[in-house]
């Protein structure tokens, strides 16, 4: 098997549009030799653990409405290609992801990373909900089959805090610069949500590597 690593972040619009696109890539070619592993990545390391208002968030990243109605509507049109229904508007409040980026690491254990990972994606692009907040997340723990109990304790304590913020700081001094970003078997980075078409070829040259070993 051949690891890949993928470095992202649930509020990044093009790490849910390049998960997609690589999902078609394994489902064209379901004995690709992938051992898929999510790790940290925070847009906005610095953001108020509490998030901030969506609109002003966006508006003082690009610099104006302006900028940020066309960034968005640009993403909008590629997420619509892939078949990804993706609501802006219903998102009120930018969050802060080291919750969920514990969630996704505690998912992992349990090897549900994959599960939790769609689910915050859908409930942050689809639904407009907080994937900031406390009680989202255990919603969010409960629907994949996690303990949603015990993921309430672990949010309300420093529980692998320090880790996340390591891991995170780790990618950006081995120079990442911005997710998603995949990593093939420890060698290889492939930054950008790239097409489908690329993973299919990825696959195919591993395959024939492996062949040839």
């Amino acid at each position: 098997m051949t690891k890949l690593d993928i470095l992202s972040d649930p509020i990044c619009p093009w790490c849910y549009i390049g998960k997609i696109r690589l999902e078609k890539a394994l489902a064209e070619v379901p004995d690709h030799p992938f051992t898929i592993e999510w790790h940290p990545f925070q847009l906005n390391p610095d953001m108020p653990r509490d998030g901030m208002d969506r609109r002003a968030y966006l508006e003082a990243k690009f610099g104006g409405k302006e900028n940020a109605v066309k960034t968005y509507a640009e993403i909008d049109a590629h997420a619509r290609e892939e078949g990804i229904e993706l609501d802006f508007a219903a998102i009120q409040r930018t969050p802060n992801t080291l919750d969920a980026h514990r969630l996704i690491h505690w998912a992992g254990i349990e090897n549900k990373q994959g599960a939790v990972v769609d689910a915050l994606f859908a409930a942050y692009f689809r639904e407009g909900r907080d994937i900031g907040d406390s009680e989202v997340l255990c919603d969010i723990a409960d629907s994949v089959g996690l303990d949603a109990a015990v993921t309430a304790r672990l949010l309300q304590t420093d529980e692998d805090v320090e880790m996340i913020q390591r891991r995170d700081a780790h990618s950006r001094e081995m120079g990442v610069t911005s997710v998603p970003t995949f990593i093939v078997a420890n060698q290889h980075a492939v930054p950008g949500a790239q097409p489908t078409d690329l993973w299919i070829r990825v696959i195919s040259e591993l395959k024939e590597q492996q062949a040839a070993e």
